[in-house]
Parts: C-alpha cells; structure tokens; sequence
C-alpha cells in the first residue's frame, strides 16, 4: 500500500471544526492559514506527491455560513463561441458563454456567473445579472429581461429579451469558483441604419442634450462612432456636422470637395473632436434598428394637412410613423414609395429603394422635404405595430 501526501490549506474562519479523518495537523499556521498534512491509503502504485491545495471560505446555510472547495491545482476555462452578437430591436438575443475544467469534475459543481454591460458610447460597467446554483438576480433595465439559459453542464449564456436600443455595448461573462476567477467579453450590436437629423430651424441647432432628445423622438438613439463608420463604408455621405453618442461633433464623406471635407483629400469621416455638450450646436447623427411592425403610406381621397394626417392614421389604429420608423422600414422592410408624405415630427419624406426616373437621385435613401408649412397637403406615412416579429437579420 502506498501513502499519497495531501497538502491542505484552510482557512480560520468557517472551515471544519476539525481535520478530516486520517489527517493530522501540522501546526504550522500563515497569516490566517493552516496547513494541514494528510497522509491516505491508496493501491498499490509508486508514490505521489499530490498538492491538492483546498481553500475553505464559507460554511453551510444551517449555521448562517457556507463552504466551498476550491481545488486550486485544477483550471478553470471561460470562453465563448463568438466575439460578436447581432440581433434586432425588440426582438431577443443569446450572448454566448461557457465554462469548463481541465481536469474535468466527475460531478457538477456551483459557481458565481456574474454578467456585466457596458454601453456601447462608453462609461462604467454595470451589474445586468449575479447567479449563484439556482439564484438568481437581475439588475436596473435589464430587470425581467434577462436570464441565464443553462442547457448544458457549463452553459452561462444569457439570454436577453424585447431589445433596446441602448442595449448595445460589451457584455462580460464573469465565472468566480473560489479563488478562481475568469471572464469573456461578448459585443452585442444592433443590426440597423444611421441617419443624419436636423432641427426644424434648419442646420446646426442642437446641443448635445438637444440632440439625444431629437434622436429619442424620432425612435432612435445617438449613433457611435462605431455605427458611423460602418454607414460610411456603406456610402453614407453628408456635409453637416453632428453629434456622437461620446460627445464628438463628426461627419462622413465619400466625395470629398472645398465645402465639403476638403479638396484632394481622401473620403473618410471627418471629425471636430470632442464638444461642449451645452454650449455648442450642431446636427446629429442618429441609429436605429428594425422593429415590431410595418410602415406604410396612406392617402385617402384628398391629400391633408399635418393635423388630419394624424387623425387618419390614428383612426385606421395606426399613428403617424416618425423619422427613424421610416429608415428602418427602408432599410430592413425594402420600403419602396415615390410620394411625399407626413412624419410626426412634421418634416415630408419618402423612401426610395429603386431609384428611377422622376424619383429623385440615382441613389437609394430617403428624401425630404424639410419641414414645410403644417398646412400644406401630403399624403402620410403611418405606422402599426405587429404581434409578430419577422424581421430577417442578415450578417
């Protein structure tokens, strides 16, 4: 028979009132440690030193404590399937994370699953979920929408619901068992479009407040940079400055001329840096993404004013679809309408997918008007929301 020697280090506090059967203390104590040596029977092989270094750090619920092994000389892996997640407004999403040990548990084992946001502009992360065996909690906006799916042995993905806009950001994974401690970050994008937003007054009159204001009025959120740029490399080109979601004035150029990013420069995004959020006016670059619903032009008989467009829309159990509906419908819907109508925030658009003779400029986007006169006779554009959401997400 072989002795197997077995190192314990347990702590002061809340740990076994006395060594394990066939352990004896050594007596030899730092910090706020003990070492333990134990010495075991085993079948007959040559001997093995074995650290097994075990930290006792809390104790069983009867007594107000609990316990849990952390056997340091086994890993502990976190990781995920994908480094980026995209998915719609108002529809749901899976962040991917998984754990696992090298060796592996012949049984499973209770860890901490902590799941951290941070936005997409910037700034402080932020508890979305804590889950600890089968409790768990969820925190601020994510309340009610969140969870853990746990499928399999490992599986601490979460699974999000009824999406927002702000929602998008770096989605960190954290797995705590005992000493061990690993984490993944995850990114979680919106697939949607960027649109440029101008005040009723005409160009550069909103502040950065003014801005974000304007952007959540017509269902949208203040675009990041990130968001800019991939508009840009989709063609997006516009001459005004306008606000960012981190506080810089930017804006796109795929043509660069004198007025217009510079003579004999080359096409990219153009930036003032950073602005005084109050003090400053400028556009704003705004993004939105898909939705539950449908967009869709209205004219009766006689074309109306403002006030009447609203009242048809509202008496057929729609409302008066606003600016960012009408760009995600065009974006993601494929609306096609070569007729002027009524938004809610009184400017006069329509979307062009197919550009053609007497439909405005050879490429595709939505035209306006500006914000003519609420008198003036337009047809409408309204917007009802759907139960059903069948929007494709295409990566």
């Amino acid at each position: 028979m072989t002795n197997i020697r077995i190192f314990w280090l347990i702590s002061d506090h809340h740990c076994l009132p006395t060594p394990p059967p066939l352990c004896t203390q050594v007596g030899v104590r730092a910090h706020r440690w003990r070492l333990l040596f134990c010495r075991a029977t085993a079948s007959p092989k040559p001997e093995v030193n074995l650290l097994l270094t075990r930290v006792c750090r809390a104790s069983l619920a009867i007594n107000g404590a609990r316990r849990i092994l952390h056997i340091l000389g086994v890993k502990l892996h976190v990781d995920s399937a994908q480094s980026s997640v995209f998915a719609a407004k108002g529809g749901p999403a899976t962040v991917p994370c998984r754990f696992w040990y090298e060796p592996e548990f012949s049984s499973p084992r209770e860890v901490r699953v902590k799941w951290s946001w941070q936005p997409a502009a910037g700034g402080h992360e932020t508890d979305v979920l804590v889950a600890f065996g089968s409790r768990t909690r969820t925190f601020g906006e994510f309340r009610g929408r969140v969870e853990l799916r746990q499928d399999f042995p490992g599986d601490a993905a979460l699974v999000l619901t009824e999406l927002q806009l702000n929602d998008t950001g770096r989605y960190r994974c954290e797995v705590v068992d005992g000493l061990e401690d690993k984490s993944i970050s995850v990114n979680l994008e919106l697939q949607g479009v960027v649109f440029p937003y101008q005040h009723p007054r005409g160009r550069y009159h909103m502040s950065f407040l003014g801005a974000q204001q304007a952007c959540e009025d017509q269902g949208a959120t203040l675009a990041t940079f990130t968001q800019l740029l991939q508009a840009w490399k989709e063609g997006l080109h516009w001459c005004n400055a306008g606000w960012l979601a981190d506080g810089t004035v930017q804006y796109p150029i795929t043509q660069p001329r004198t007025s217009c990013g510079g003579h004999g420069l080359a096409p990219g995004v153009r930036s003032y840096g950073r602005r005084q959020l109050r003090l400053h006016r400028y556009d704003v670059f705004c993004f939105t993404s898909s939705f539950r619903g449908r967009v869709y032009y209205l004219q009766p008989s006689d074309k109306m004013n403002l006030t009447e467009a609203r009242q048809a829309c509202q008496e057929l159990g729609a409302e008066i679809a606003r600016v960012g509906q009408l760009f995600a419908a065009w974006k993601f819907a494929g609306l096609d309408h070569c007729e002027a109508g009524w938004l809610a925030d009184g400017s006069v658009r329509y979307p062009i997918t197919r550009p053609r003779t007497n439909c405005g400029p050879a490429e595709p986007g939505v035209r306006t008007f500006g914000f003519p006169p609420p008198q003036q006779k337009h047809g409408v554009y309204c917007y009802r929301a759907d139960l059903t959401f069948s929007i494709k997400i295409n990566i």
